[in-house]
């Protein structure tokens, strides 16, 4: 009798011990499915729909080798572009431009999510259903709280939304039209004013 339930714990042991192995390698693969296909998202291209919870903004964001371009179309034309330590904001409307630090904005999280080949290595991947989230939580440069979702769909493997939440200000990114392999102009993430290079 103590061999039989000795040989049924054994046998529960192996059993949960596997299921939490085989959990544990898919989702470290899964999260490292997620990191190469970010790192691989050059000469790309893909439409957004931004929200605040109470604004809604359109545009497209460009991903170079090493900078990203954010033009947004509606509700008002604006042209942001961001490389590791230096951006440029230019308003169409108004023809003013401004240079600044993207640490010391808001604006950070796009170059290192697209850009920063490190700085989900400690976040963490969920998968629900045929979709995966990575995770990333934080203090940012200015002392701030941020949580970073990344939302891919899992087969195939599609970026379809970004999540920022710093402090209490929510900001949530739908992304769709993707284009792979695009070709940019020479001048097309140069941080001058787009006024200078016509």
């Amino acid at each position: 009798m103590f061999l039989k339930n000795e040989k049924y714990l054994l046998l529960i042991l192996v059993i949960v011990f596997y299921f939490f192995t085989f959990k544990a390698y898919s989702s470290s693969e899964d999260k490292e499915g997620v990191l190469n296909y970010l790192s691989s998202l050059s000469d790309f291209s893909a439409s957004f729909l931004q929200s605040d919870g109470e604004n809604l903004s359109e545009g497209v964001v460009y991903i170079g080798k090493k900078r990203v371009r954010a033009e947004y179309f509606l509700p008002t034309k604006i042209l942001i572009i961001l490389a590791e330590d230096k951006a440029m904001y230019y308003d169409y409307v108004l023809e003013e431009d401004e240079f600044f630090n993207p640490k010391n904005t808001n604006a950070w999280f796009f170059y290192d999510i697209f850009r920063n080949p490190y700085f989900f290595e400690d976040g963490k991947i969920e998968v629900k259903n045929n979709e995966l989230i990575l995770e990333k939580k934080g203090i940012d440069n200015e002392e701030k709280n941020f949580v970073i979702r990344v939302l891919f769909e899992k087969k195939p493997l599609v970026l379809r939304g970004i999540e920022v939440i710093i402090n209490d200000d929510i900001l949530k990114l739908s992304i769709y039209n993707h284009s792979y392999n695009k070709v940019f102009d020479n001048n097309f993430f140069k941080l001058i004013n787009p006024n200078f290079l016509n």
